[in-house]
């Protein structure tokens, strides 16, 4: 049993359970249905080119993107977000542990990787561009060398920030280096690693639809730009939607993920709150 993770976790009552996430869910479409609704009002008072209305937006929605256009630019956009943000985890969390417990290794790169991390991921599209070609896996390196830093630092971080007193009372115990790492480290810096990831996400989103954007001509941030470009207003608009609900579901599997992942963490915050 891991030496954070063994936390007992108080139960709440159902009836609570179930009102707590009736009102987050009101909380969650309350804004959104209040801004529609200013936003129907205001647009059939003083009709505006460039912001159509809702209903507008959602009829260009349901033809623009329900049929072939989710097949040919949606889901390839998709799966190059998904395989960024696989590889910048992964390989975060992988490389911040390693520099997190070796300290003259993270004393050599400390400044490289304040460096890199100084520079905006978007001016590393066009860098990408001239070095590996526009292809598929040059978007998706771009996903990852933007996207990669929050997580990794943050692991960085999380492994340094481990309890001294429960590293040594895991040595005492003779825990070798993986049960360390399993059962105390990894644990313990979780937190910021989740933080970190959630970070990851966002950046992702942006440079997935920038990458698409130069030299190329699919998936999400193509045509977006492409309505643009030809004064397709409300088919642009439906693009910028559905990039915000790409978004709110990355941040709704990531809560679930979170949830799951951080229970421990949670019941602790949980009884301190009691």
């Amino acid at each position: 049993m891991s030496l954070y993770t063994s936390t007992v976790v108080v139960p709440r009552p159902r009836t609570r359970r179930w009102s707590n996430a009736l009102a987050g869910f009101g909380f969650t479409i309350g804004l959104p249905v209040v801004l529609l609704v200013v936003w129907g009002v205001s647009s059939s008072i003083a009709p505006a080119a460039f912001f159509p209305p809702p209903l507008k937006i959602l009829d260009a929605f349901a033809r623009t993107w329900l049929g072939p256009a989710f097949v040919t630019e949606v889901l390839p956009s998709l799966g190059r977000l998904t395989a960024g943000i696989l590889l910048s985890v992964t390989i975060g969390i992988i490389a911040g542990t390693l520099i997190g417990l070796t300290r003259w290794l993270r004393e050599l790169l400390e400044p490289t990787l304040e460096f890199f991390r100084a520079i905006p991921p978007p001016v590393l599209v066009p860098v990408m561009l001239i070095l590996f070609g526009p292809a598929d896996s040059t978007r998706v390196i771009v996903i990852v060398a933007g996207s990669i830093w929050p997580v990794l630092l943050n692991t960085i971080e999380g492994v340094r920030a481990t309890d001294s007193v429960m590293t040594e009372t895991a040595r005492s115990y003779a825990l070798t280096r993986g049960e360390r790492l399993r059962y105390l480290v990894l644990p313990a810096a979780s937190p910021r690693i989740m933080a970190g990831v959630r970070q990851c996400l966002s950046v992702a989103l942006i440079l997935m639809v920038i990458s698409e954007m130069f030299s190329t001509s699919s998936g999400l941030g193509f045509q977006i730009v492409y309505f643009q470009r030809n004064y397709l207003i409300a088919e642009m608009w439906s693009g910028i939607v559905l990039l915000g609900l790409v978004g709110v579901l990355l941040a709704s599997v990531f809560g679930l993920i979170e949830r799951r992942v951080l229970r421990w963490y949670h019941g602790i915050k949980e009884v301190e709150r009691a």
